[in-house]
């Protein structure tokens, strides 16, 4: 939430706070990146995260990212927190994603069934220091861009007009009514229209079958993919080790004992949904479970797929329970309010998303080792389309992040002091061209970080699993 000291500010008052914060941490300043002596090696970063997680899974997400230096920087979120925390900022905070990088931004479905563009991927979710965000994006744009063999003013190009969008933006809802900046929300189609005659006929095709895609990616969809009708009706189709049913996971008392746990789950993640959608939830019963193996950062945690049914098997829903560890932002940040980590993910997700999935909720469960875990739980699909940034030219690439940068602005802005960052910000662009230089600069550390992780793969150091 808005911090206390500029809640009942004016606007003028909160301006000032903003042009003062520029003469304390100017913006230029921004473009640094040095990592200092006592930086942590990567690997010893990822492997403390790998500490708490499932060890068979673990060689999995070692092997994504090991694909590339975008599927790395892709898992490397925390150990972008610990060099986010050495740089910069102007000491105005908001409720931040915690990993914003572009294939966190995404169409999905609100719950009156429009298509929308927000951000998406909540898990490492706190308040913190705006600038973390936009950099995160910019750093992004900078690895895939190098990835599709863009040159260095191809990428300063794109990261300038992604932060600039957020400049801009940040500015017109400084000037708007507080209720205004809440109701906000970027319509799928309505972007594509403004967009549409500055793409190229080819991405143009592109977007208008992601659009379609995305609206055919339903709990239906889910259910076409993941499930078959069988001898008991219908059922989840093991795809080890990427779907892999209770029972080829713990066979007989584990199993009961995992079925019964996660059947006091959904029962409790109930309690955290308002009446309405727990009278929704009320009308379905699970009728199979499975492990699931997600993302990059993720691989490890713990990850459930339930498949629901209401009024008979042509009525399905599919639930992913997904455990959330503390944020990687804490150690810098602060500790969450919410003492359920799921919470946290879920109040974050609620303040920065302009539509959320009607099921998103949380509860706390005990695994087999008798340790309680968090988890946040929410429908598996609904209408989502990822970005494929391989597919984008310099063009595209700098579309999208401008888009980015309008959504991010508006997430920040529900949160935290808009009119102070937009007088941060100004009118004129230092932060912008300070920002593509820092995301060059990052993106050297994070190929660094990467061929790393390789060699501690080629010594033996550490396992990694190619799928």
């Amino acid at each position: 939430m808005i911090e206390t000291s500029s809640r009942h500010l004016t606007p003028r008052e909160r301006a000032e706070r903003g042009r003062e914060a520029r003469s304390r941490v100017p913006r230029s300043s921004h473009a640094e990146f040095a990592p200092g002596a006592d930086r942590p090696d990567p690997v010893d970063v990822i492997e403390r995260q790998s500490g708490t997680r499932l060890p068979e899974l673990v060689p999995i997400r070692y092997g994504r990212m090991l694909e590339s230096p975008f599927r790395f920087y892709r898992g490397a979120a925390a150990i972008m927190a610990g060099d986010l925390a050495a740089t910069p900022d102007s000491g105005i905070r908001a409720q931040l994603c915690g990993d914003a990088h572009m294939m966190n931004f995404r169409l999905l479905a609100s719950p009156e069934r429009h298509l929308m563009f927000d951000v998406n991927d909540f898990d490492e979710t706190l308040p913190g220091p705006w600038e973390w965000d936009v950099k995160r994006l910019a750093v992004s744009l900078v690895v895939a861009g190098r990835g599709n063999g863009f040159d260095r003013q191809e990428r300063s190009a794109v990261v300038a007009a992604t932060v600039r969008s957020y400049r801009e933006t940040m500015a017109r809802l400084a000037a708007m009514r507080t209720l205004d900046v809440w109701y906000l929300r970027i319509d799928a189609d309505e972007a594509y229209a403004a967009l549409s005659a500055r793409l190229e006929p080819g991405a143009r095709r592109r977007f208008t079958k992601a659009m379609k895609k995305a609206r055919s990616r339903d709990h239906l969809r889910a259910v076409r993919k993941l499930a078959r009708v069988g001898d008991g009706g219908l059922r989840l189709v093991p795809d080890p080790p990427l779907l892999t049913p209770l029972g080829d996971l713990e066979p007989g008392s584990h199993q009961d004992y995992l079925e019964k746990q996660l059947t006091v789950l959904i029962d409790g993640y109930a309690r955290s949904l308002p009446a309405d959608r727990r009278a929704l939830l009320d009308q379905y019963r699970v009728v199979d479970m499975a492990r699931k193996v997600v993302g990059v950062g993720s691989v490890g945690t713990r990850c459930w797929v339930l498949l629901l049914l209401g009024r008979d098997d042509a009525d399905p829903l599919v639930l992913q329970a997904k455990q959330a560890e503390p944020s990687v932002l804490e150690e810098y940040a602060g500790a969450a309010a919410q003492q359920n980590q799921g919470e946290r993910v879920v109040v974050g997700q609620r303040l920065m998303q302009a539509t959320s999935d009607v099921f998103l909720g949380w509860e706390r469960a005990t695994g087999l080792d008798g340790r309680e875990r968090d988890f946040y739980i929410r429908q598996l699909y609904d209408w989502k389309a990822i970005p494929q940034p391989e597919l984008m030219t310099p063009g595209v690439m700098r579309l999208f992040g401008e888009l980015c940068g309008v959504t991010l602005a508006r997430a920040h802005a529900r949160s935290g002091d808009r009119i102070a960052i937009a007088a941060y910000l100004g009118r004129s662009d230092p932060f912008d061209r300070a920002v593509a230089r820092f995301a060059e600069a990052y993106a050297d550390q994070n190929e660094r970080d990467h061929r790393t992780l390789a060699e501690a793969v080629r010594t033996g150091r550490v396992a990694a699993k190619s799928e």
